[in-house]
């Protein structure tokens, strides 16, 4: 293993580290003859069971000034505070989502802002979006590395502490790949590990960046892009595309307009 993928395990795994709920426990064995030892140890696995694994890589590379990355962090803030969104939540079986947050740039330059928080209800959605405005802006320069994105983001989803049937990869950016491997060597190894990239791209320097996406970027089951015009159509873009990843069966009445 080189230095720089080392680097970047350890910095994913370091998620874990700083996460208020920690790594899964080992539980007790459930003895037949102790009902309230197999009780608490139901209780403990169910507080990590998820119906989905997401993690949300937001471009911080040089093309996107202060002004537009600080739209796009408000476009977050503004989805999760959506009750439309915490609605998707509810639709799935467990009724909970796990959700991190990465900054990306350049091949090796990824930076975690929001720790794996289990999303359940108003309170827990409403954490996480005071996480994500509260979230420094760590990257500023280094070129725009799709691929090191998605690397970094199945080491961050391999390093969950919830347990989830689904596991996504959420990109968002305004250009192409120009650094690194590859996307689609990155994107063809996430998917053969089980995990789907979903696109988002921002379409106000690179025009034609939503093909770009759908052709080179996003892969897996029903995999899909949501493209935002401008910085300024971030916030309803990404409060769509939430909906659409995180719902067990999407309504039309999730989907309709704020």
């Amino acid at each position: 293993m080189s230095w720089r993928h080392e680097t970047t395990r350890r910095r994913a795994l370091g998620l874990i580290a700083g996460s208020v709920v920690g790594p899964l426990p080992q539980l007790a064995p459930q003895l037949a003859g102790d009902p309230a030892q197999a009780q608490t140890a139901n209780q403990t696995t169910a507080d990590h069971d998820v119906d989905l694994n997401l993690a949300l890589g937001v471009d911080a590379s040089g093309s996107v000034n202060q002004v537009r990355f600080d739209l796009q962090k408000q476009g977050y803030v503004a989805a999760f505070s959506n009750r439309q969104v915490l609605a998707a939540v509810r639709s799935g079986p467990h009724a909970a989502i796990g959700v991190t947050m990465y900054q990306w740039t350049g091949p090796g330059m990824q930076a975690p802002v929001v720790l794996w928080s289990r999303v359940t209800n108003e309170a827990s959605i409403d954490r996480l979006s005071s996480a994500i405005a509260a979230a420094p802006r760590k990257l500023f320069h280094g070129g725009t590395s799709i691929s090191g994105a998605i690397d970094f983001g199945v080491t961050v989803l391999n390093a969950s502490p919830f347990r989830g049937a689904r596991r996504v990869i959420d990109i968002s950016g305004d250009g192409a790949n120009n650094r690194g491997h590859p996307v689609q060597s990155a994107r063809d190894a996430a998917v053969k590990a089980g995990i789907n990239i979903n696109g988002l791209p921002i379409m106000e320097v690179e025009p034609d960046l939503e093909n770009y996406y759908r052709e080179n970027v996003v892969g897996g089951p029903g995999a899909f892009v949501i493209a935002a015009a401008t910085f300024e159509d971030f916030g309803n873009a990404i409060r769509r595309k939430l909906i659409q990843e995180i719902a067990h069966r999407p309504s039309i009445e999730m989907m309709r307009p704020a």
